[in-house]
């Protein structure tokens, strides 16, 4: 079995560990580990993993993120998993696993992460068949974050006639590291969205088994908020009050909704109540700016 491990990176921590259970578990070596480090150029995940698949001699070609943690079986499992699959199939999905807390909830930026673990295609552990990648022109470097790159090649390569399987290899994805303002900076994938509604139409989240966003009911917030504010440098207190209550209130039900699921310690509780207050108006704005950067483009 042939087959090239591409590994995209911005110099985390979990690299040299990484290459080190590549060097040392057990089963087949690969062709080739090509480690493209995208710390300097920042042209994005996308653009660093066509740099590494282009240079692949492998028939098939495994994507890694640098951050995941390999079993010491891990490339004897990967080939079982590679093993006399049929022309039809062009790619190969490990099962993730994200490890949470035992003994607490687990806080809005571990489910975050936790996602992975359902998540469709994603590359943290993706084979390739190398054919199907030539054939779909590999990821689109459009998408400057790790954010729908993968599912959007998905749809391409399944389009052009392969099938994607789940294998049976395991590999644990750590959650991520989390600052007070993650999810507010996290809806930068919006702009992302956007260029996906225009690569694959309007039903593109029900092709990626994605669950339906929250982006209408972030522009009713923040239009809410917005107004308010108008109409109170308008001289219309009583409307404008009436609106900022509309604002407070769905404000207070989103942060609601995502403090019940976690932990519920106060250091959560007020990361969540002033986040909920920003994500609206942040999404908006992602969202409009992509809509507007993507218009030309076309499916």
């Amino acid at each position: 079995m042939k087959y090239s491990v591409v590994i995209p990176t911005v110099g985390r921590p979990n690299l040299d560990v990484l290459l080190e259970a590549l060097a040392e578990g057990t089963g087949p070596d690969p062709c080739e580990i090509l480690v493209v480090d995208d710390s300097e150029t920042r042209l994005g995940p996308a653009a660093a993993r066509n740099t590494g698949w282009r240079e692949a001699q492998g028939e098939w070609v495994a994507f890694l993120d640098d951050d995941v943690v390999l079993a010491p079986d891990w490339k004897a499992r990967l080939c079982a998993d590679l093993q006399n699959l049929p022309p039809d199939v062009g790619a190969s999905q490990a099962r993730i696993v994200v490890p949470l807390p035992e003994d607490r909830k687990p806080t809005d930026a571990e489910r975050g992460t936790a996602g992975l673990a359902t998540a469709h295609w994603i590359t943290a552990d993706m084979a390739y068949r190398r054919e199907a990648l030539a054939r779909a022109g590999g990821f689109d470097e459009r998408f400057p974050r790790a954010y729908r790159e993968d599912a959007e090649l998905a749809l391409r390569v399944q389009d052009a006639g392969y099938r994607i399987v789940r294998g049976d290899r395991v590999t644990t994805h750590p959650v991520k590291p989390a600052t007070f303002l993650t999810s507010v900076r996290d809806q930068r994938g919006n702009a992302d969205d956007a260029l996906m509604r225009r690569l694959e139409g309007s039903r593109w989240r029900s092709r990626i088994g994605g669950a339906q966003g929250r982006l209408q009911s972030h522009a009713i917030t923040t239009a809410a908020g917005l107004l308010a504010v108008l109409c109170g440098v308008m001289g219309r207190r009583r409307l404008g009050g009436a609106l900022a209550a509309v604002w407070a209130g769905r404000t207070a039900w989103f942060a609601v909704v995502r403090i019940a699921p976690g932990p519920r310690t106060w250091d959560e509780i007020v990361r969540m109540t002033v986040t909920s207050a920003l994500i609206p108006p942040a999404a908006c704005w992602h969202r409009l700016r992509g809509e507007v950067r993507h218009r030309r483009v076309r499916p």
